[in-house]
């Protein structure tokens, strides 16, 4: 068992000496206090884990120690301990946030039971925490990269934003990012934890998005063999992402506004009421002031969606955090593909900003992910980058001609096999290269016969 840092509360020295011996004995780490006064002054330099608390002492008692450590500290397990044995003292210590309550006199056995599932329970939510961490970390607000005027008002914002529960409203061309605000209002919020549910709502067909996001019960509709959580059950109290929410039409416009009204809405064919706690963030790149007027979409809608409005700008009007940018997306590449991030060269640097990107940071990590990958050196100059049209060539860049007598699909076959090779097999990468998504590639590898 992993070893335990121990701090010992009780006023009986009798019990203070045999718990420590029978601690140190299991090779635990072993402080011990006379009082609840004298615990707290030995938090800082035993550091403990677990502390083990008697009830009834002199001055402060058992439970208000236990109430001062889950304030002072409450990633310190408290384990309560009685010579009396009574529901009220049991409730309280459990409402309090102790650990474990064991009554006196003492089974050694059941203590080592509590230690070694309370150091199991630590760990668990170490590792919990670290992956917590790490899933928010790319959406931190120190990775959003730019330091354009409004883009850290952009941050200002989020930061605001984060502390409530307030709808918002993301506006942007396609590919500036929208999303990836998104996110970072979610994983700076109080309800990290919780999850983050996106919906694209133009990649589902408009008969199935009711279905998708409010869920379903068995039978409502031919191919419903069972019943079916929606995304805003998913979610739970963490966030429902809707992005293109301008492409949707008036009838679930109505139904999703009936969500945000009352928090609750009805799976298809079903009649019980469901409740929901989702925050909403909404993203499009409609310009929806022109479609309210048009009726194309519901004015009350929008003023419910927009309680919180940021405006995401296209990366021609922030020029200036282009190579800034293109240099985060770099590392990120290369830390990816576990290669050694190449440096931009100065003539790449021209190039980069003086392109318009019509597909704004999408774009530009694509352009990116295609010199890395089809690059040879440790710099990326301007010759390495396939921009517009040239991106979407069938060459990619590459200096190899095809013989003219070549077939299409042999050409075709030894592109793939190229960029396969030179993503080391990375499928992820071939795909953005060639831009294709990863079924279509999975489809052209059995077709060429690809191994």
């Amino acid at each position: 068992m992993e070893r335990a840092r121990v701090l010992i509360v009780d006023d009986d020295a009798s019990i203070r000496e045999t718990l420590e011996l029978h601690f140190r004995g299991a090779g635990h780490e072993v402080a011990t206090a006379s009082s609840a006064e004298e615990a707290l002054a030995r938090l800082a330099t035993a550091d403990p884990m677990l502390v083990i608390t008697d009830v009834r002492m002199g001055g402060m008692d058992g439970i208000a120690l236990l109430e001062t450590m889950r304030a002072r500290r409450p990633d310190v397990d408290v384990v309560v301990i009685t010579a009396f044995e009574d529901m009220r003292t049991a409730i309280g210590a459990m409402k309090a946030g102790a650990y474990d309550y064991l009554v006196k006199p003492l089974d050694l056995d059941r203590i080592d039971f509590v230690v070694e599932r309370c150091v199991r329970d630590q760990r668990l939510r170490r590792r919990a925490t670290q992956l917590a961490a790490d899933a928010a970390e790319p959406y931190a607000l120190s990775q959003l990269v730019g330091r354009d005027a409004r883009m850290i008002e952009i941050y200002k914002t989020i930061g605001a934003v984060a502390r409530t529960r307030t709808p918002v409203l993301i506006r942007g061309e396609t590919g500036t990012g929208k999303e990836v605000i998104a996110r970072a209002i979610h994983f700076n919020s109080a309800d990290a934890a919780e999850p983050f549910v996106a919906v694209n709502c133009t990649s589902i067909p408009e008969p199935l998005l009711e279905s998708e996001l409010f869920g379903h019960v068995r039978g409502s509709f031919t191919g419903a063999a069972g019943d079916r959580k929606g995304r805003f059950e998913l979610a739970g109290r963490g966030t429902i992402f809707l992005d293109e929410i301008g492409d949707t039409s008036p009838a679930f416009q109505a139904k999703l506004l009936r969500v945000l009204q009352e928090r609750e809405f009805h799976p298809v064919g079903g009649e019980r009421v469901r409740r929901t706690e989702a925050r909403v963030v909404a993203a499009t790149h409609r310009p929806l002031e022109r479609m309210v007027r048009e009726g194309a979409f519901r004015e009350d809608l929008y003023f419910r969606l927009r309680v919180v409005e940021i405006v995401v700008p296209p990366l021609r009007e922030r020029r200036g955090d282009i190579a800034l940018l293109a240099e985060h997306l770099l590392r990120e590449g290369a830390r990816e593909m576990h290669v050694t991030a190449p440096v931009l060269a100065p003539d790449a640097v021209a190039r980069l900003t003086s392109y318009d990107w019509p597909g704004n940071v999408r774009e530009l990590e694509n352009a990116l992910t295609r010199a890395l990958v089809l690059g040879r050196g440790s710099t990326v100059t301007a010759g390495d980058l396939a921009l517009g049209q040239e991106g979407a060539a069938e060459g990619t860049g590459s200096s190899e001609t095809p013989a003219d007598d070549q077939s299409l699909a042999a050409m075709e076959r030894a592109h793939i096999v190229r960029v396969l090779q030179r993503a080391r097999g990375n499928k992820r990468q071939a795909c953005r290269v060639l831009r294709i998504s990863r079924p279509r590639l999975d489809r052209l590898l059995e077709k060429h016969g690809i191994r």
